[in-house]
């Protein structure tokens, strides 16, 4: 399985300029694939332009990749559906086997997610080999780290993307964060008290002030 970097990183690891990485793709002169939008340089491609010795990527295999896609509203299906494209895409590219494409509707907060409890399930029969994500906050808002040493131990390797946020990142954020001051008010004050209404009140208009 052959690693791919963005052009940022080859940037950074030839010193030059990324309008100077673009002009090369663009003219041929550097192999890279383009992914909802972004570029991907092979690390072959980087290695030849290093003056390295480019060895034969081999797998024993064909790796078994699922793809997990979440957003948090039924009203972002159309991005729910992007996210799905550009993974698709990237799968294609790496010439790996897709098996299946799971879907979650739900808040990153949420620790039952129907198609995350399907995947656990499957990573236990080791039916896949890789799980294909967009963003980080894709799979969980908190604690992707535990998930990561999970799945590593049933021999599953998750593979991030992208690594910027995705456009409606900020706004789900928010939405998570009413979520959890609704949650700890709603327990401490109870929904019925004066104090958790005046919990809300401030945070909806802070979430209301530019």
């Amino acid at each position: 399985m052959e690693r791919h970097y963005s052009t940022r990183e080859v940037c950074e690891v030839l010193g030059i300029a990324n309008r100077t990485i673009r002009r090369w793709i663009k003219e041929g002169r550097l192999r890279a694939v383009n992914i909802n939008g972004r570029w991907r340089i092979p690390e072959s491609e980087v290695k030849r332009l290093l003056g390295e010795p480019v060895e034969e990527i081999t797998t024993p295999r064909v790796t078994r990749v699922i793809i997990y896609a979440r957003v948090s509203g039924a009203n972002q299906r159309k991005e729910l559906e992007s996210q799905i494209e550009a993974l698709k895409k990237y799968v294609e590219q790496n010439n790996w086997e897709l098996i299946e494409v799971v879907r979650d509707i739900a808040s990153g907060l949420k620790e039952d997610r129907k198609g995350l409890m399907k995947l656990i399930e499957m990573a236990k029969k080791h039916e896949f080999d890789m799980l294909l994500i967009a963003y980080k906050d894709r799979l969980t808002r908190f604690g992707f780290k535990y998930l990561e040493e999970l799945f590593k131990a049933y021999g599953v390797k998750i593979e991030v993307v992208f690594q910027e946020p995705a456009k409606d990142y900020y706004q789900e954020l928010v939405e998570d964060l009413v979520e959890i001051v609704t949650s700890f008010a709603s327990r401490i004050y109870g929904k019925r008290s004066h104090k958790y209404r005046k919990v809300m009140e401030a945070v909806e208009q802070a979430v209301k002030d530019p």
